[in-house]
């Protein structure tokens, strides 16, 4: 029996390397075919009907009583082994490919079959059976066969495999409708009932017919929704936000030039005061192009950021002319969503029909509206943090931070230890910080945080040590994350918003910058 791989070879079913180490003798894996190999392919089957059963190597691990790490390992072979990835991280766990998919049912039949060897072929009575086996004789009730609907199909229904195959004689050519059907089509039936995620490319075509006003209301809902229940991967993140840039490209262009890309979509419900607006002026005190985009959806509270940026100094923008001026002047600019682009939007706006965050939440973090040297993120769930960083380096991107103590932007507290998830000249970099400083005493404030008192800690009319240990902090990230810093270098990154801080009032801009 052979299995067929993904890059078009075949080879004979599964043969698992060996869990065990290698001899000391210095040989290496027992050759295919030995009773040990056979011994690895059982836990191999085992293990994957588990990981396709749970989707979580953590649960799945549980359920077979090993350590995360060993049925890691396990997964491991089992890529080498069928030459193909078998899982994609997503937002909501791990999601089979469409390799994987198929085997599904071979794996779950040998699980079974496992399972079965140890079940007892004959019923045993109980040590205190009660009734007297004379007792157990059939009912004399001739009761009629149960009753189904016919088996097979309903007239007219086709089969699965009728559906993905209609699905791909939709030409590239075909109308808007027939190709984002398409594709909805692939995520819920194709493959056998299955589904399977996007591509990069599918997901890309979906998202640029739904920003182009192209898709039926009832296709929008059903494209995010099932994505939101399958969860997103990286190539469908990454496909999404090609389509979004190119959108927002074509009114805006390509050619505005930043240092800092700092994205800030937030919830309406987000109350912590946005003290990452005054670390941003710090950073382009420091002579470094901050742009700062986002929107806090779509309700009573859409306009925060537009009212309290001004109230500042920081410029909102709403064309390319008019960023890039203001970062040729001032060095700092904030752009609105609703007028990058009303589409994606009034996408974020569908939150208030549905309750739920859909995939548009997440790619709108990776918009990147202008060409930045580096991108500041935000996201509390280790799902999404991976997330981000994979679809960052699918897109190609050299440089990113996702900062992992907060959720939706950027603001660092330097009073506990927090993780960051770099991109540094593409290659993914996890570093823990710890507390860089004790938390002052909470300074007795109005109940919320007026715009006032905001103002006042910039200006110095009002004392709040934490806030500004906050506003310092997230500072030192964002010039820690411009490319060039290394880890040794926050420290410095540190001093030099301290300075920054001090100096916040004066006239003249500090032409400073992190040293290498």
């Amino acid at each position: 029996m052979t299995v067929k791989r993904r890059d078009g070879t075949s080879r004979p079913a599964p043969v698992a390397a060996p869990v065990a180490e290698p001899e000391a003798s210095g040989q290496g894996k027992s050759a295919p075919g030995t009773q040990e190999n056979r011994l690895s392919r059982g836990r191999l089957i085992v293990a994957l009907d588990a990981l396709l059963s749970k989707r979580n190597v953590t649960l799945a691990a549980r359920d077979l009583g090993l350590q995360t790490s060993a049925l890691s390992r396990l997964l491991a072979q089992m890529r080498e082994e069928f030459g193909d990835p078998l899982f994609i991280r997503s937002g909501r766990g791990l999601v089979p490919t469409p390799f994987a998919e198929a085997l599904r049912p071979r794996v779950q039949a040998l699980a079974r079959g496992i399972d079965a060897l140890f079940e007892p072929t004959v019923e045993r009575p109980a040590p205190d059976e009660t009734f007297d086996p004379r007792w157990n004789v059939p009912t004399g009730i001739d009761a009629p066969p149960l009753q189904v609907r016919p088996a097979g199909l309903l007239d007219g229904q086709p089969s699965p495999a009728q559906i993905d195959a209609k699905l791909e004689r939709i030409a590239p050519d075909a109308p808007a409708q027939d190709r984002l059907a398409r594709h909805i089509g692939v995520l819920g039936v194709a493959g056998g009932g299955h589904g399977r995620p996007l591509t990069a490319e599918e997901a890309e075509e979906a998202m640029a017919i739904v920003l182009a006003g192209e898709a039926d209301p009832v296709q929008v809902g059903a494209l995010l929704g099932m994505m939101r229940m399958r969860g997103s991967t990286a190539p469908e993140l990454a496909g999404m936000v090609r389509a979004m840039r190119a959108h927002v490209a074509a009114g805006l262009g390509r050619t505005i030039q930043a240092d800092i890309d700092w994205p800030c979509f937030t919830s309406p419900n987000y109350h912590n005061p946005p003290w990452f607006f005054h670390a941003a002026r710090l950073v382009a005190q420091a002579g470094h192009r901050v742009l700062l985009h986002g929107s806090t959806g779509c309700s009573a509270a859409s306009g925060r950021y537009e009212f309290i940026a001004p109230t500042v100094g920081i410029p909102v923008c709403t064309n390319a002319r008019e960023i890039a001026a203001a970062l040729a002047t001032q060095r700092i600019a904030y752009a609105p969503l609703a007028a990058l682009s009303p589409q994606i939007y009034r996408l974020i706006g569908l939150h208030r029909l549905t309750q739920t965050r859909s995939a548009v939440f997440e790619a709108v973090h990776l918009l990147k509206p202008a060409k930045a040297k580096t991108s500041l993120l935000g996201a509390a769930k280790p799902t999404y943090r991976e997330l981000h960083r994979d679809a960052a380096r699918i897109l190609g991107w050299k440089h990113m931070a996702v900062l992992g103590s907060v959720r939706d932007v950027a603001q660092f507290s330097p009073f506990r230890p927090s993780s960051i998830h770099r991109l540094v000249n593409g290659e993914a970099e996890d570093l823990i910080l710890p507390a860089c400083m004790d938390e002052p005493p909470p300074t007795p404030r109005p109940r919320g945080t007026s715009l006032e008192y905001w103002q006042g800690v910039w200006t110095g009319a009002v004392r709040d040590a934490r806030a500004e240990r906050v506003i310092i902090g997230t500072a030192a990230f964002a010039l820690f994350a411009l490319p060039g810093a290394t880890g040794p270098a926050f420290a410095d990154a540190l001093r030099l918003a301290e300075q920054l801080w001090k100096a916040r009032l004066g006239q003249t801009a500090l032409a400073v910058r992190i040293p290498g």
